[in-house]
């Protein structure tokens, strides 16, 4: 089946939703997700959004705070942005119905790591919830977009030379069939890739089809070395791990070893609400020393029944588990949150025409080494409106959407892997994410990410096989997560120094004179990874 649109939009998380809600004013617009609608990250965020609305707050400490965690590789353009437009676009939820923690009028504003203020909106630990649920009935509401579920978006399709983007091959789940669909503009919002480490915290969608989509189309990425490991997941409750938001520890909890020692305090200044790579390394070295598979979050010093009503799922999830959570909760970090992407300007350009991007998928240059608390959400806020605001600028560009190419044909349906072929490719996805959890986890060595990138290679040859012999979801997503690995350990291969969510015991320090900029890759002609370091404004 070939459809015909104005504006093609990938993913329904934050962005996604907030780009669609704002083009259809004028638009028409498909919105596809491969899965349930309300399934995305955004449903799975506990912690909130990070906005200037306190009296005692200032934009220049959100700035400061920002360019702080990011380790020297923030934008400060981009970071301006994010934190002088981002109450602006808060109140746009809140006028949307959004129902944040607060009274008279006034929101409860939350504490997290590496804030000098209390700046976090919250609906409880249900902050992604109550966003979703906002933004999905205004869709629902809205007569221009045209939402289609269970369907995968595996190619871009491409016009010209110059090669400008014109819409997706997408998969429809229910029928096994591709649909060309093509579009003057199209948006990507496919969120991050966390199901490409063995231990995460991210939902089983996240598996970076959006990014590796653009990178086979030719578009470049950045900073992909920089995984955010959230420091706090429960302890063995399975793929993926519960999150428990950092805001518990803003409100008091600290962290201890097994033997009740409290550790933060002498590892940095800000103790437990320190930035998240500080935090999640000493988890780690705490359980490397001592032997022990977790540490515990201490909450005995928090108000009972303020606890229960600022974090009922988290109360909720460790009950079930035979866990009081007063007695401490087993904690362990788990992969969360990618820092890198799609190279996009200040208003979702990426470097092919196009197509545009905003959200985990996207890299504005606003994290840098290592994203600040609850700034995830709020990235994708204002550069989802700041796309939105380009639109008819881009249009007026572009060529009307051509037929467009791809390695695969649309139509008929493809052949169903077997049941033993199913199995397989399971078994290969899980031995991927171990790969990647042993080379490129929290702690690097110069030998595992020499290994990782030849063991990544098996991997992406095995899948692109595996494509070919029968187009499943699974199929595509495994090549996805198989690209996402590779260009990880490639990329934190040509970073040779520690900062930010990068370490190295190999090179332990930082390095300002050789590395004080953006990884960029970017696919040749040849099929094969060329990389180039480039400057600093590439978000720009």
């Amino acid at each position: 089946m070939d459809r015909e649109t104005d504006v093609l939009v990938v993913g329904s998380g934050i962005a996604g939703l907030t780009f669609a809600l704002e083009v259809a004013l004028a638009h028409r617009v498909i919105l596809v997700t491969k899965k349930e609608r309300a399934e995305s990250s955004t449903n799975w965020a506990r912690g909130g959004i990070a906005a200037v609305l306190g009296e005692d707050d200032d934009l220049h400490l959100h700035i400061q705070d920002t360019l702080d965690s990011g380790a020297g590789l923030c934008h400060p353009a981009a970071v301006d942005i994010l934190v002088r437009e981002g109450p602006g676009r808060v109140r746009e939820l809140v006028a949307r119905g959004a129902r944040f923690a607060g009274e008279d009028g006034r929101l409860s504003l939350g504490h997290e790591g590496g804030h000098s203020r209390r700046r976090i909106v919250h609906a409880g630990d249900r902050t992604g919830r109550e966003i979703e649920r906002t933004l999905l009935q205004a869709v629902e509401e809205n007569p221009r977009i045209q939402v289609l579920e269970d369907h995968l978006a595996v190619e871009l399709l491409l016009a010209g030379p110059p090669p400008v983007c014109v819409g997706a091959l997408v998969l429809d789940r229910t029928t096994e069939e591709l649909e060309r669909i093509r579009a003057r503009v199209t948006f990507l919002a496919t969120g991050g890739w966390g199901q490409v480490y063995r231990h995460t915290t991210n939902p089983l969608i996240a598996t970076g089809d959006g990014l590796a989509m653009g990178f086979r189309a030719g578009a470049r990425v950045a900073n992909l070395e920089f995984t955010q490991f959230h420091p706090t997941s429960l302890h063995g409750s399975g793929d993926p791990a519960f999150l428990l938001t950092e805001a518990i520890r803003g409100e008091g909890a600290v962290l201890r070893r097994r033997d009740g020692v409290e550790f933060m305090s002498g590892a940095h200044p800000q103790g437990a609400l320190a930035p998240r790579d500080v935090v999640a390394r000493a988890i780690d070295r705490e359980c490397r020393e001592s032997g022990d598979p977790y540490v515990l979050l201490d909450l005995s010093s928090l108000d009972r029944t303020d606890a229960e009503q600022r974090f009922p799922d988290a109360l909720a999830e460790c009950r079930r588990r035979g866990i009081d959570p007063f007695d401490g909760i087993p904690v362990v970090p788990a992969a969360h949150y990618g820092c890198g992407g799609l190279v996009t300007d200040h208003h979702g350009r990426t470097s092919l025409p196009g197509l545009l991007a905003a959200g985990e998928v996207a890299c504005t240059g606003v994290h840098g080494a290592n994203r600040l608390a609850s700034n995830s959400l709020l990235e994708a806020l204002v550069f989802a409106h700041r796309a939105a605001e380009i639109l008819p600028v881009e249009l007026s560009r572009l060529p009307e959407s051509g037929e467009g190419r791809s390695r695969l044909p649309s139509g008929a349906p493809f052949p169903v892997p077997s049941a033993s072929q199913g199995e397989e490719l399971a078994w290969s996805r899980q031995a991927l994410r171990d790969t990647v959890w042993q080379v490129a986890g929290i702690v690097r060595t110069d030998l595992l990410l020499e290994e990782g990138v030849e063991r990544l290679g098996q991997f992406l040859a095995e899948a692109e096989e595996a494509v070919a012999a029968h187009l499943s979801a699974e199929a595509v997503e495994f090549r996805n997560l198989a690209i996402l690995g590779e260009l990880i350990v490639r990329s934190a291969r040509l970073r040779r120094e520690s900062r930010g969510l990068h370490y190295n015991v190999d090179h332990p320090g930082r390095d300002d004179v050789h590395f004080a900029t953006d990884t960029v890759l970017v696919r040749s002609e040849g099929e094969t990874l060329s990389a180039t370091p480039t400057p600093r404004g590439v978000g720009g």
